[in-house]
């Protein structure tokens, strides 16, 4: 079934069940990322565009890369729904991203990618479900290869995954030139353990990460926590 999301920001999502919807990480990214005023944006592995259009502004050049055909298309009518002129939607795999975009072309990568490994987690009915969630069409290695080819030195990222596999992310990025300089766990409580980890690095630069306060889901009391809410437009 296709349904339209109001965006915080006034902008309209079109989404469709058979698609991956909009979720919590992609809200949570968009906040936590800086993107430096006029840069050229790649959101990487965008499926209906969710990231993209949180992250939007107008003085940003923007453009998603989608695998699969009808996430990319439902995306570009949202484009269009929305009337934007500076983004832009390429359906393509990431694996070949030498084919889709220029080396060291982009100035900042947002990505909210798969944070299975094949096989684990819970399997989503519909393929296209599986597909965004797991990585069995793109693992850790082929997508922060991706980022490397199209940022420059000093280009910037900004990544959303899961805790217990950070470790193998982080190594991926050492070895392609990605020194991370922030990260954000998120907590669903302050008592409970972290459900996702916001991450952001800087190709080329020197050593120096600044792990910040966890941001909190729910204050103690179990309602939405101040920050959560603002983040929501609440």
């Amino acid at each position: 079934m296709a349904c339209v999301e109001q965006l915080p920001n006034g902008l309209v999502l079109m989404q469709d069940d058979r698609y991956f919807k909009l979720g919590q990480d992609s809200v949570l990214l968009a906040h936590f990322a800086k993107i430096p005023r006029r840069a050229r944006v790649l959101d990487l592995g965008c499926g209906t565009g969710a990231l993209t259009l949180l992250a939007w502004r107008a003085d940003l050049t923007m453009t998603g890369l989608e695998l699969q055909e009808g996430p990319a298309q439902l995306f570009a009518r949202t484009i269009q729904e929305n009337g934007l002129t500076n983004v832009s939607v390429i359906q393509g795999d990431l694996r070949e991203i030498r084919t889709h975009i220029p080396h060291g072309s982009m100035q900042y990568v947002l990505c909210n990618p798969p944070y299975f490994a094949a096989g684990a987690g819970k399997s989503a009915a519909a393929q296209a479900h599986a597909v965004a969630r797991q990585d069995e069409t793109a693992g850790i290695e082929d997508i922060v290869n991706a980022i490397a080819w199209v940022l420059p030195t000093g280009g910037r990222c900004a990544i959303v995954f899961r805790p217990e596999r950070l470790c193998p992310l982080l190594s991926a990025l050492q070895a392609h030139g990605l020194t991370p300089k922030r990260m954000r766990f998120v907590h669903q409580t302050a008592a409970s353990a972290p459900s996702a980890v916001l991450l952001a690095c800087r190709r080329g630069g020197a050593d120096g990460l600044v792990v910040e306060p966890p941001l909190l889901v729910c204050a103690d009391d179990g309602t939405l926590s101040a920050e959560y809410r603002t983040i929501y437009g609440k």
